[in-house]
């Protein structure tokens, strides 16, 4: 069960944090000052670390300098500050993420997991098999969500099949028709047309430009790929 260290002076906001994350399987300490906090994070046995900025005793911006000289684990930034020069002098000093009060908890918890799993793949550790991950994009098949960039996007149910069709199949070029017979069945009496409408719904919500898509490629002709 991976381990979260929440530094936070309001309480009431820590607790909110950390009831959701247990809620998504996550155990959870908090810390109310920053002294306490950064000795806590010194024991090493953090997968991740959400700080505030201002804080007693000792800000955010020192907390995420000293600790990012020492360990290499996710430390996301949670404040109220929302001027870009705290943004970036806090990403400058090494926090993999900012995100600014008032937030979501389910964002919150979506890029918890990527920057997670993002650390353990450039760590070597093995990522479970139930996610199907690839430049952003992360499939979670155990559960069904979709998260480009550590936010969730809303796929209906046959947009979702499609995709995870191909994405278990990289690099490799179906027809329209493969398609369809895979995703909608032999026996339906539907138009392979829709695969393309299917596709173009896709792309609106998972690629950056879908005009020109990083993820699922049109092969002129023949079908389409995902590129790995």
């Amino acid at each position: 069960m991976k381990q979260i260290l929440i530094i936070e002076d309001d309480i009431n906001i820590a607790e909110l944090e950390k009831d959701y994350l247990q809620l998504n399987g996550y155990t959870v300490e908090i810390a109310q000052d920053g002294e306490v906090g950064f000795k806590k994070a010194l024991l090493g046995i953090y997968d991740l670390i959400i700080v505030d900025l201002m804080l007693p005793k000792k800000n955010g911006f020192e907390i995420v300098r000293e600790l990012r000289g020492k360990f290499e684990i996710p430390i996301i930034i949670v404040s109220a500050k929302n001027e870009d020069i705290d943004k970036i002098r806090g990403l400058g000093l090494g926090a993999d993420d900012y995100i600014t009060k008032p937030f979501s908890p389910s964002e919150l918890t979506a890029r918890i997991k990527s920057h997670i799993m993002r650390y353990e793949r450039l760590a070597g550790v093995k990522i479970p098999a139930d996610i199907i991950s690839h430049k952003g994009l992360e499939i979670h098949t155990d559960s069904h969500k979709v998260f480009v960039n550590g936010k969730q996007v809303q796929l209906t149910t046959t947009e979702y099949e499609v995709l995870v069709f191909l994405a278990s199949n990289p690099n490799l070029v179906f027809t329209k028709d493969q398609l369809f017979n895979s995703i909608w069945g032999e026996e339906d009496f539907g138009d392979t047309a829709t695969v393309a409408v299917h596709i173009q719904k896709i792309r609106k919500k998972i690629e950056k430009n879908p005009s020109n898509p990083d993820y699922i490629e049109t092969i002129w002709g023949t079908g389409y790929r995902f590129n790995s």
